[in-house]
């Protein structure tokens, strides 16, 4: 039989437990753990997260209330005391300085851009590339790629530059909530997306979209901004003025990538690419018109080269240069131009002289209207875009 003093003690493990359990649950389910992301967890992981503070108090309470009554026991019942302190301390740093997402991966202590002339980026490396009142900025996968996140003023326009390596999702945003800039972190991923949480509210934004998906900004979506994944030197033929991000030499080990991930040529579990056509880590160009999406075999672009379509009443030209790596989609004057490629231009199909337009849209008879057009795994594309279609047509359903 128990006596109080026995009772009051083991209120110490017990606390404990619960305390590790929490700080593990915390960290699981908006973290890419095995089996954490396939799952509908986010509404979880952010309760989980919302009361962190009540719980760990709880389980700071009952070891309070137990410690002594453990210590006055003597003997083995202190070395006991001993080992779950240090257990507790170790399970909270890990998950909450080693493992949590704005710990393992840190935004740059410094944006430092530079010209063309200082530039020190392989130009065959991936940027995702921003134009706005004439000034235009590129910055390079291998650096965004970690940070997730990086920050910068672009033509008098904030804008906040994102990309998710598990998604292979590049996006621009104008972080302007309720009509404030707004600050955000990184706090996990949900569904194989970065999650992002802003200072004001503490709601949870998807990468994928630029929409609150979480918190009492639920259903709020930050304005996307037109930019371009092409390769550096790709960008820079269409902006020689532009200025680049530059490494931060904070960060040198985690910039020190190979080529695997850009090239496709990788096949880690998370970040590794599927060669074959719609498998979960196959490449698709993904756009979105009039609430209408659908998504590019990558490889049917490869060979094709040029693609004219119509997305959501919208006539669009979808276009691959001649690196294979950098792509472009315009929408189409009229339903009835079409486009072809010759090099790295666009000739619009017709009989008599050709109208060439560059990969800036710019042409003789005016500028083409740039379309925003995403290369994502194809299990994030239908994932954020599940009303989808597929381009070439896939009779038998989604593989």
């Amino acid at each position: 039989m128990l006596t109080d003093r026995d009772s009051r003690r083991w209120l110490l493990y017990s606390g404990a437990a619960l305390l590790m359990l929490f700080e593990f649950a915390n960290v699981y389910f908006i973290m890419p753990l095995p089996g954490s992301q396939r799952t509908r967890s986010l509404e979880l992981a952010y309760t989980l997260y919302s009361l962190r503070w009540a719980v760990r108090a709880v389980a700071g309470v009952l070891m309070l209330a137990g410690v002594t009554a453990a210590l006055r026991v003597g003997g083995r019942q202190r070395i006991l005391v001993g080992v779950t302190a240090l257990v507790v301390s170790g399970v909270t740093y890990m998950f909450n300085f080693r493992m949590a997402a704005d710990a393992m991966f840190l935004p740059p202590t410094v944006m430092r851009m530079e010209p063309a002339a200082r530039n020190t980026v392989a130009t065959d490396r991936l940027v995702v590339g921003f134009e706005h009142n004439g000034q235009a900025r590129a910055y390079p996968l291998q650096f965004i790629g970690y940070h997730h996140q990086v920050r910068d003023t672009v033509g008098g326009q904030d804008v906040l530059v994102s990309y998710c390596t598990v998604c292979r999702t590049g996006r621009v945003f104008r972080p302007i909530v309720n009509g404030q800039v707004e600050q955000f972190r990184l706090v996990g991923m949900d569904h194989f997306n970065a999650m992002l949480e802003d200072v004001r509210t503490g709601s949870w934004w998807r990468q994928a979209n630029g929409e609150a998906v979480a918190g009492p900004l639920t259903g709020t979506a930050m304005p996307e901004l037109p930019s371009r994944q092409v390769s550096l030197r790709q960008w820079l033929q269409l902006y020689p003025h532009s200025l680049i991000m530059q490494a931060d030499s904070t960060f040198t080990s985690e910039y020190a990538k190979d080529y695997a991930y850009e090239r496709g040529t990788s096949r880690k579990a998370l970040t590794g690419t599927d060669t074959a056509s719609w498998r979960e880590k196959s490449w698709v160009v993904g756009i979105t018109l009039n609430g209408v999406s659908r998504a590019y075999d990558w490889n049917h672009l490869e060979r094709v080269r040029v693609i004219n379509d119509i997305v959501g009443d919208t006539p669009v030209v979808l276009a691959l240069a001649s690196d294979s790596v950098s792509f472009f989609a315009f929408a189409r004057p009229t339903a009835a131009t079409e486009f072809t490629l010759d090099g790295d231009s666009l000739v619009v199909m017709r009989a008599g002289p050709s109208t060439r337009y560059a990969f800036n849209g710019k042409g003789p008879a005016g500028a083409l209207v740039p379309i925003n057009a995403s290369q994502e795994f194809w299990h994030s594309w239908r994932t954020f875009q599940p009303t989808t279609d597929q381009f070439p047509r896939v009779v038998a359903g989604v593989r």
